[in-house]
């Protein structure tokens, strides 16, 4: 048996979880998420408590069933707590602001990039060289925040661009002159 999938996954209160065949809706106080898992996992809600079970030891059952437990742990999160990517950006003259809902980084190009948030992800920029991405759903943050590193990824030489926070990035010497 999948480790993960056999972890039932606790409703914290305020949050509501209801089943639709096999999909799955999660309201809580930050929002609410909707998703369909595939029809071979058996998914119940008993008593503040979501149990996840699969039909088989197949390869694909094995697989699916981690995998949607910790996905519907990850919708309770959300709609509960929520979720949040840091950025960093590195480097001189490197800064991000907020125009609206857009977020503009000049990040060494010769025109400043504009990202627009899609809808139930807000963006903040606490200084000027920090960004905050925050939202419900954990996919979609995460896949946001890596957009925006995309626009500049860290070099190893000098370490400037956009990193998350904490991230280490690995230096590489520069060439010698003889």
């Amino acid at each position: 048996m999948s480790r993960v999938g056999r972890k039932p996954v606790e409703i914290p209160a305020g949050v509501t979880v209801t089943l639709n065949g096999n999909t799955v809706t999660v309201k809580g106080p930050k929002g609410e998420l909707t998703r369909t898992f595939h029809s071979d996992i058996e998914i119940k809600v008993e008593d503040n408590i979501v149990v996840v079970n699969r039909p088989s030891d197949e390869k694909l059952h094995r697989s699916l069933h981690g995998t949607t437990r910790a996905i519907i742990a990850n919708m309770v999160e959300g709609v509960s707590k929520g979720f949040e990517r840091n950025l960093e950006l590195i480097g001189v003259g490197y800064r991000a602001q907020k125009q609206g809902k857009k977020l503009v980084l000049n990040v060494g190009y010769s025109h400043p990039v504009e990202i627009e948030p899609e809808e139930g992800i807000e963006i903040e920029v606490p200084a000027n060289t920090k960004i905050s991405i925050k939202g419900t759903d954990k996919e979609r943050v995460g896949a946001l925040a890596a957009n925006i590193r995309d626009v500049r990824p860290p070099e190893p030489y000098k370490g400037k661009g956009i990193r998350y926070e904490g991230e280490h990035v690995r230096r590489k010497e520069g060439k010698t002159g003889k």
